[in-house]
């Protein structure tokens, strides 16, 4: 009987431990329009959003952008199907492809940012990538001249997503 009780004990433990890491998550509800304009620091249109199942895994899309155009911020979550090609590929994709990702540290697994602008101007807009698990998240800042502020906003912005899984 006791065994049993063990027996039982650890599956329902391995259950919820596996429901966790399927737990679809849907980045719209995780940053608002609010946080999207304290972020931009301006007044931003509704949010063009975006929840599919797709064959090799779920994607949450997110993006606003400023009731004045040039500011931007995009969000994505893809949380890979179990026979898809992992979030680690993915990140090795990238960088393999010819895009100049800086490391990043302290967050998920794995990060690295890229930085965007025009060739003779300032930053433009950052990238950051970060692989925690199944999962592959992205957040993108346009429109911020200062990379350094950028990346902070999007570091916080990861935080803010990655504590949901």
């Amino acid at each position: 009987m006791r065994a049993f009780f063990i027996f039982g004990l650890a599956a329902a433990v391995a259950n919820l431990a596996g429901a966790a890491e399927d737990k679809k998550i849907d980045v719209s509800t995780i940053v608002v329009k609010a946080d999207a304009e304290k972020i931009l620091g301006e007044p931003v249109n509704d949010a063009r959003i975006r929840n599919m199942d797709g064959q090799d895994g779920y994607y949450s899309k997110c993006t606003y952008s400023s009731v004045n155009p040039g500011k931007s911020l995009i969000l994505r979550v893809y949380q890979a199907a179990p026979d898809a090609p992992g979030p680690r590929k993915q990140f090795e994709m990238l960088k393999s492809g010819g895009i100049a990702l800086k490391p990043v540290t302290g967050l998920g697994d794995k990060a690295g940012v890229f930085s965007g602008g025009t060739e003779s101007g300032p930053v433009k807009g950052i990238m950051l990538y970060v692989v925690r698990g199944n999962a592959f998240v992205t957040v993108g800042v346009g429109g911020i001249v200062d990379e350094v502020a950028a990346l902070d906003k999007a570091k916080g912005i990861a935080r803010k997503i990655l504590a949901k899984f």
